[in-house]
């Protein structure tokens, strides 16, 4: 089976999958991503560069739109030659909204195409409104970023979404031909273990109380403010609390702060933080983040209504103790005392309470830290994943119906 991949920073959501089908001798893949992507992997590589920005001055709502069309145009103009060298692929998978499958049917249009898809926004009832009312200017800007997705969805064959949650966030009408499918957890890497954390000339082991976060970036979208808030109210009572926190001082998500500064410049300037018991580790390799989750007393995960991040999972699956907000993403995974604890995402006194009790040794955290990873190792391993994946790509690739999954158990 011949399969292109498309991925602006591929691998990206396929890296568990590429690394699979790199072992079989009856598979050929190809990459197109972005020439400026800085991922390495071991797959014939396309790239592709936009010969522009988007116009200067277009209409707010066409931003998103535009970019993605200039993008299609520089994907279609790389893997051109391809095509003129006679090289078609079976199955074309494409994380979707960015642009460049959308020219691929009219370079390949026998090839059967899957798209991957994050997130379908909505204006209201999700992410957009979780922190206040959205405008009416802001409504439109939102759902006018779903114009590459409907294309995409327009000439794709079947589509996979990573959680029901995110499924959902298309309009119902829209959901039969997207397969619930994670990409998938490597609970043989991301697993309990002795493990330690150096930092300086500090080195913390599971002996040590120790509180972790993780996210992209320090942002709203992932509870930053709040967590920061409470790490200052926590560091007050207990003394020998460490606070390692692994992620960009940026926004990944949602909207900069207006007065320039960064959330994390906000927090530092505005609370009373103990700076030399805060850990700013910045990126990490998945080696440091496992370590993390295996010495943490608690992994504290907020999250708007979004996407939900891998590093819940990683941190689930390594037998962490998660204590996460009471907002939808999380909820289909962590059930309130039973694999984690859940927490308002808004309110700081309960998150200081829920942390408290667990560094008081008030809640017995072994069974919760057991039915954390079981939870992962029953819904999201990779070595359940992987075979669901593969027979649905198979499937796809030769025309027929595939077993298609609403994330329900």
């Amino acid at each position: 089976m011949k399969i292109l991949f498309l991925h602006n920073n591929f691998p990206g959501q396929y890296r568990r999958i590429m690394t699979h089908l790199q072992d079989q001798p009856d598979v050929e893949m190809v990459a197109g991503t972005l020439a400026s992507n800085q991922q390495r992997f071991n797959v014939k590589r396309i790239d592709f560069t936009p010969h522009r920005e988007p116009t200067k001055g277009i209409h707010p709502t066409m931003v998103t739109a535009e970019r993605a069309v200039i993008t299609a145009q520089a994907a279609f103009k790389a893997l051109y030659p391809l095509k003129k060298a006679g090289w078609s692929p079976d199955l074309v998978c494409a994380h979707s909204g960015w642009g460049p499958s959308l020219l691929m049917k009219e370079l390949w249009p026998q090839t059967k195409m899957i798209c991957l898809f994050e997130w379908f926004y909505n204006a209201r009832g999700s992410d957009a409104d979780f922190f206040g009312e959205a405008s009416h200017d802001a409504a439109a800007r939102t759902q006018f970023k779903n114009l590459p997705i409907l294309m995409d969805y327009a000439v794709m064959d079947f589509g996979t979404s990573p959680t029901r949650w995110q499924w959902s966030q298309f309009p119902q009408h829209m959901r039969g031909p997207i397969n619930v499918l994670h990409e998938g957890v490597d609970c043989t890497y991301f697993a309990p273990g002795e493990d330690s954390v150096t930092v300086g000339e500090r080195t913390f082991t599971a002996d040590d109380e120790v509180v972790t976060y993780v996210a992209r970036g320090m942002e709203p979208y992932r509870g930053f403010p709040q967590f920061m808030e409470m790490v200052s109210k926590v560091q007050k009572v207990r003394p020998n609390l460490h606070v390692l926190i692994a992620g960009q001082d940026r926004v990944a998500y949602g909207r900069k702060r207006d007065d320039g500064k960064t959330y994390k410049e906000h927090a530092l300037e505005t609370l009373e933080l103990d700076l030399s018991r805060v850990h700013f580790l910045g990126l990490v390799p998945l080696s440091t983040l496992r370590s993390m989750f295996r010495i943490t007393k608690a992994h504290i995960y907020l999250s708007a209504p979004f996407v939900l991040s891998w590093s819940m999972l990683e941190a689930m699956a390594t037998g962490a103790l998660v204590i996460g907000s009471r907002t939808a993403p999380v909820e289909e995974v962590i059930v309130h005392a039973e694999n984690g604890l859940l927490i308002n995402f808004f309110n700081v006194d309960e998150q200081v309470d829920t942390l408290l009790s667990i560094l008081h040794k008030d809640v017995e955290t072994e069974s919760l830290r057991q039915a954390s990873r079981e939870t992962i190792l029953q819904r999201y391993d990779v070595e359940h994943i992987i075979p669901r994946q593969l027979r649905f790509y198979e499937c796809v690739a030769r025309g027929e119906q595939p077993e298609l999954s609403t994330g329900l158990a």
